[in-house]
């Protein structure tokens, strides 16, 4: 469908038709390198020297195509595509390009699909580098007001790997909203476009009570929800996003998000998206996002309200099931390279941390609100920092000026049930409990006590199989001076109370093993009670 600037093609629809059998033949004669979001790359280089005058750091350069749809619009006014099947096809499904004005497109399946299901918007055009804004003189141009709704979109992106669920590109007044997106190769919607944080033809949209899951089935540096650029007035708000897959080709196993803003993305309102973990990315954004309440503890009402309304929910009887192992949160730190760290923060004033401001540090590494834990005046954060722990640190010291940040390096003992029990099957998703206390202040003592652990597996082998019975998936051990930082990773949903009184059952060695430990261990200052291991919450189980 194609009008034109002046007299666009107004007033159409298409109800109830089936698109199908559409192929793309560019890949196999010309070859094809993937950027992002179905675009692929006509040329590229790295900058000999970096920066532009448009960008004083930028590395590289890239120009790109953009791939063929069954059904291209360009220059339309209030079009619709309302109860029409996208399947079978190569390439993308429905691509809605240039000059587009309140068009909607609602209760569509989109189904065995080869590039992006929906594509919205300029990107870049091919004779324009991709890191430039786009502020056409004629914002007619602008692709704008679009509504895209309650679609069933499934089992999409399976030739070009980095093609999206929804992509849109530099839009303005779009709204995504109520669609149930699965089995995605990438990311489940991705909007706008550019890498910068100049202000420029975006703005004003919306994504909201989406439901989005099984994505990233075979890429990472990825997102349920993705974002590019400054967008005033934008709002991502009360969507689902679950399962992640463990990708194949991941260029590194932890760079996977439930929301990710990225480059230059700037004036963003995120509030009330449910996920089961706080696990975001904020990645060298520009000024004016808000986030407000997102992760597990959103409304049960907000979760169950996202995707599909009452109206379209016979679409999910197409839905495709999952093609591989799929994780509701896949984000303990064993295998593939891990080196899992810890970070304490102590205020010397005695009260508790802004946990907002950890929050925040947090999500501009990546790091998951999950693995954050808290206790009286300490925050420790528990992950695979990869080579990332000096700039946390030093962020961590700077927002708190006053109080002393303690870096856990590496575990002076670790058990794996992977290695020692392999049998024991390992669970696919863990919780893990952070405690800490002190060893006695007696030189002689702490070397015996450290001397202990390092013949624990050879001279006392019941408190290995102690832990088997009991099912713990990891046990580190750290020590900064006196003190000791103790994390137990068990099965998710698992009793830690429950699952430790398993080591011990018919076990006395590991009893005693037990009894010996505290001649060597005392709390820490501050602590109350009987037990000498204090135990840090989750901040996602504590309200603001």
């Amino acid at each position: 469908m194609e009008g034109t600037i002046d007299k666009p093609l107004s007033y159409f629809g298409f109800k109830g038709i089936a698109f199908q059998h559409a192929g793309w033949l560019r890949p196999s004669k010309q070859g094809h390198v993937p950027l992002q979001a179905g675009l692929f790359l006509l040329d590229a280089y790295k900058l000999k020297v970096p920066g532009t005058p448009e960008k004083k750091s930028l590395e590289n350069q890239g120009w790109t195509g953009r791939p063929a749809a069954a059904v291209e619009a360009m220059f339309t006014a209030h079009t619709t595509f309302e109860s029409c099947r996208f399947e079978h096809l190569a390439s993308t499904g429905l691509d809605y390009k240039r000059g587009n004005s309140n068009d909607t497109i609602e209760g569509n399946l989109f189904k065995d699909v080869g590039g992006s299901a929906i594509l919205t918007g300029v990107f870049s055009d091919d004779q324009v580098e991709a890191h430039l804004s786009y502020n056409p003189a004629d914002l007619r141009e602008v692709s704008s007001n679009t509504t895209i709704r309650n679609n069933l979109v499934t089992d999409v992106t399976n030739e070009d790997w980095g093609a999206v669920g929804i992509g849109a590109g530099f839009v303005r007044g779009i709204t995504i909203e109520h669609n149930d997106i699965s089995e995605v190769s990438y990311s489940g919607i991705s909007l706008g476009w550019g890498w910068t944080k100049e202000i420029n033809v975006m703005r004003n949209n919306l994504i909201r009570a989406n439901k989005i899951y099984r994505y990233a089935r075979n890429m990472y540096d990825v997102a349920g929800i993705y974002t590019l650029s400054a967008q005033p007035g934008s709002e991502i708000s009360e969507n689902y996003i679950d399962s992640i897959y463990k990708a194949p080709y991941s260029h590194d196993p932890h760079h996977w998000f439930y929301l990710y803003e990225d480059e230059g993305s700037s004036f963003f309102t995120v509030r009330d998206n449910w996920c089961p973990a706080g696990k975001f990315l904020q990645n060298a954004n520009g000024p004016g996002n808000v986030w407000t309440n997102n992760g597990p503890q959103v409304a049960d009402s907000i979760r169950s309200a996202a995707g599909l309304q009452d109206k379209y929910k016979a679409l999910l009887a197409f839905r495709a099931g999952p093609s591989g192992s799929v994780n509701s949160v896949y984000e303990h730190v064993e295998g593939m390279g891990a080196k899992p760290m810890a970070i304490e923060v102590v205020s010397s004033t005695g009260r508790p941390l802004d946990r907002e401001r950890v929050r925040s540090i947090c999500r501009q590494h990546g790091i998951a609100s999950t693995s954050v834990f808290e206790w009286n005046n300490r925050i420790v954060i528990f992950d695979d920092f990869l080579n990332e722990a000096e700039k946390i640190r030093k962020k961590l010291a700077d927002a708190f000026p006053k109080a002393e940040v303690n870096v856990y390096n590496e575990p002076f003992y670790t058990f794996s049930l992977k290695k020692s029990c392999p049998s024991a099957g390992v669970a696919a998703e863990w919780d893990h409990a952070v405690l800490i206390a002190d060893l006695v202040n007696d030189t002689k003592l702490q070397k015996e006590y450290m001397d202990l652990h390092v013949s624990q597996f050879a001279k006392w082998p019941e408190v290995t199989k102690g832990f088997c019975n009991a099912q713990f998936q990891q046990v580190l051990v750290f020590r900064n001076n006196r003190q000791l930082l103790l994390v137990l990773s068990v099965p998710r949903g698992k009793s830690l109370d429950q699952l430790n009184q398993l080591t011990v059952k018919g076990n006395p060695r590991a009893a005693e093993w037990n009894e010996l430990m505290k001649k060597y261990q005392q709390p820490v200052a501050g602590a109350t009670g009987t037990d000498t291991w204090v135990r840090f919450e989750p901040i996602d189980h504590k309200g603001d």
